[in-house]
């Protein structure tokens, strides 16, 4: 073995055996926490109100160090992030790593949701179910999604499908195969980049969740919301734990952690219906317009979309992962 190697290895050895007499020793044990959102954002809030209530239920043994507006990770860095122990625990979206989740990246599929409560049963509902290996690399405190997500634009209204052609729409993952699907240019962008991009005229506009016209600010920036709600997607969002770390803990502070994850992937969900109520009223004070479809132009849209639902069952074949089975069972997860 290599002298380089050898330190390592003992580097890594003291690392474990401090980590390990801190924990058995009683003295606090300190966390990090990054988040892409930032502080003001009701899901960066509740992140922050985790950090305290995991304080408060371990009587002060673990203390979390929280860090919002990716001053500490990127939002496409947060999950290898934590594997690579940048940071203890992150919240952030599964999109932003396309293609690595494949069994949970079925969630964000335009199935037609209707609400973030709904979204954010649908996944935790796969996650608990197939238990994918997707997730080995971690331990996933919990997961939470929004509320439909559709599309916004400045300037130029989209009353039926064929509106979109032509258009530069911010989007990624799932929602960047939607547009190009309908006819747009899909535009890889993170969204605390959105604003900008909207504004200066980058992009003609972007596909979001109502709440981000509020919480994002972007119906600032936006004129027109176009409710196509039968091809609707969400966003599915992870909080993640570093498996070392999480390994290091005893079993009690476990399973106080799992008790208030099982609490706040609900409050997720909930706050996410809230604040798409918020951002429809702060996008209509704007003096915007959300435009209707009938259920003929609706129909038309949900068509539009299937190929791309046919085609991740293709994938997760392809991965031999029976893909007709995970594809039904979000789909009666979505009727319920």
């Amino acid at each position: 073995m290599s002298k380089r190697f050898m330190i390592r290895a003992g580097l890594l050895i003291i690392f474990f055996v401090f980590c390990f007499t801190t924990i058995v020793s009683g003295k606090t044990i300190k966390l990090t926490y990054s988040n892409f959102f930032p502080p003001t954002h009701i899901q960066s809030i509740l992140a922050q109100k985790w950090c305290n209530e995991v304080e408060k239920r371990t009587n002060g043994k673990v203390k979390v160090e929280y860090y919002p507006g990716q001053t500490l990770t990127k939002a496409d860095q947060a999950y290898d992030g934590v594997v690579e122990g940048l940071s203890d625990i992150a919240l952030s979206c599964l999109a932003y790593s396309r293609g690595r989740f494949p069994v949970l990246g079925a969630v964000d599929l335009p199935m037609g949701y209707t609400s973030g409560v709904s979204a954010t049963k649908v996944a935790n509902r796969v996650l608990n179910n197939f238990n994918p290996k997707e997730f080995n690399d971690t331990k996933i405190m919990y997961l939470h999604a929004h509320g439909p997500g559709l599309v916004h634009t400045k300037n130029k209204p989209v009353e039926k499908i064929e509106d979109i052609k032509g258009l530069k729409l911010r989007s990624h993952g799932t929602s960047a195969k939607i547009v190009k699907t309908l006819g747009g240019t899909p535009v890889g962008l993170p969204m605390p980049e959105t604003y900008q991009s909207i504004q200066k005229g980058i992009v003609d506009g972007s596909v979001y969740p109502f709440e981000s016209n509020k919480g994002w600010k972007l119906g600032e920036v936006t004129d027109y919301a176009t409710a196509a709600f039968s091809c609707a997607y969400t966003t599915t969002f992870f909080v993640a734990m570093n498996k070392d770390k999480w390994n290091l803990l005893s079993k009690n502070i476990q399973e106080i952690i799992e008790n208030i994850n099982k609490e706040w992937q609900l409050k997720h969900g909930q706050a996410w219906d809230d604040s798409d109520f918020i951002g429809i009223k702060f996008f209509l004070n704007q003096g915007n317009k959300i435009i209707g479809l009938n259920k003929k132009e609706s129909l038309k849209w949900e068509k539009a979309v299937q190929p791309i639902i046919n085609d991740y069952i293709a994938i997760l074949n392809k991965k031999k992962l029976n893909g007709k089975k995970i594809i039904n069972f979000i789909k009666n997860e979505v009727k319920k």
